[in-house]
């Protein structure tokens, strides 16, 4: 299988998108975040191709003027806030930055490193872009653009996982510089507040990265794709055609009839009333859910707000496996019960091996739906 960070990203936050953009293949309609954000990459790979005079900040400027596109901007007052933050973002870099003593090894590399299963022997290959790999006095240095308004800390930096992918591949490009990890710096530099936040890594964690895109590749194999809500929703181009959003645009898709409306409204409503009789509810919960099955959608809405149909999944651990795993280390004995909560306690310093194998030491214990309710 070949699989992108950004694929193995899209997967970890909703497996459902991963399937409509990498199996399905339907294309996704750019949002004016991923647009600006190209633009903005786009501009910083022209400050730093090779020249002999680097571009001026006027050149930069006019670069990203001349590439606008105005047309994915809802209104004029939103565009000019975005082409407003752009101007500052390569102004400040600019200010921070002198282009001309940097030493450029490649700009927008691309890369396909394999990686081989240890259990079943399979091949897949990992691929992507880096954006930028720089020539220090006494090493490397792999730089990501972020145009991104939130920073991170210095922690989640230390354990980026994409970060640890391009320095896989920097190795793969350049592996005698395995030798040399200490000089090599990999580094998120924030356009926005005109901040690097660097980091190094070691050979384990290296590893552990390789064995993530494995476990997501098995994940992947399964072929279970679950939709997830999150605040990520807000950008996704699938809401149409997601089981969890779809309902919202029932008047597009012309489904729905009046009947289904009134009872998804009456449900809303007299979930809010306590005092409403629990037979008229279950009623109205049961046609409800037969709709909702019938029409294939987790969610639907109506102008009193949206029904979510949730699965509640809880685990248990096999005892057998975890006393094997835990007992070596002496942790058997704080998880005799094997407590959940016991449990949690300990892992944080469990070794990242460790606590991956009790991971898939977790089964399903039992699942339950539930409906929950959003007001508006």
């Amino acid at each position: 299988m070949r699989l992108s960070y950004s694929a193995l990203d899209s997967f970890q936050n909703c497996s459902l998108k991963y399937k409509f953009q990498n199996i399905d293949k339907i294309k996704e309609p750019k949002s004016k975040e991923a647009v600006f954000g190209t633009l903005v990459h786009g501009t910083m790979k022209f400050i730093h191709n090779p020249s002999l005079l680097p571009p001026k900040l006027e050149d930069a400027l006019d670069y990203f003027s001349k590439n606008w596109n105005s047309d994915v901007f809802e209104d004029e007052l939103e565009e000019r806030s975005a082409f407003s933050m752009g101007v500052a973002m390569i102004q400040q870099y600019y200010k921070n930055n002198i282009v001309s003593e940097y030493n450029i090894v490649d700009l927008e590399s691309r890369f396909a490193i394999e990686i081989i299963d240890p259990k079943n022997g399979a091949n897949h290959t990992i691929s992507g872009i880096i954006d930028r790999i720089d020539k220090t006095e006494d090493g490397y240095e792999i730089i990501d653009y972020k145009t991104t308004k939130k920073m991170p800390s210095q922690d989640k930096v230390d354990n980026d996982l994409q970060l640890s992918v391009y320095l896989n591949a920097f190795l793969a490009r350049y592996p005698k510089e395995a030798a040399n990890l200490d000089k090599i710096t990999v580094s998120l530099y924030y356009l926005k507040h005109g901040v690097k936040l660097s980091s190094q890594r070691s050979l384990e964690q290296l590893k552990n990265a390789n064995q993530l895109f494995l476990d997501v590749i098995a994940e992947i194999e399964k072929g279970i794709f679950v939709p997830n809500v999150t605040p990520l929703c807000d950008w996704c181009g699938f809401q149409k055609i997601c089981p969890m959003w779809k309902h919202k645009f029932k008047e597009e898709r012309k489904i729905d009839s009046e009947e289904i409306n009134a009872a998804i409204g009456d449900y809303i409503n007299l979930k809010s009333a306590i005092a409403s009789t629990k037979t008229q509810f279950a009623e109205l919960q049961e046609k409800i859910t037969k709709y909702m099955e019938q029409e294939g959608v987790e969610r639907v809405f109506s102008d009193e707000g949206i029904i979510a149909q949730t699965l509640r999944k809880t685990y248990k651990y096999d005892e057998k496996q975890l006393r094997e795993i835990l007992e070596p280390l002496d942790k058997w004995e704080s998880v005799l019960k094997v407590d959940g909560i016991a449990l949690k306690n300990i892992m944080s310093v469990l070794p990242v091996s460790t606590r991956q194998d009790v991971e898939r030491a977790r089964v399903l214990d039992k699942e339950s739906k539930s409906l929950t309710i959003k007001k508006k």
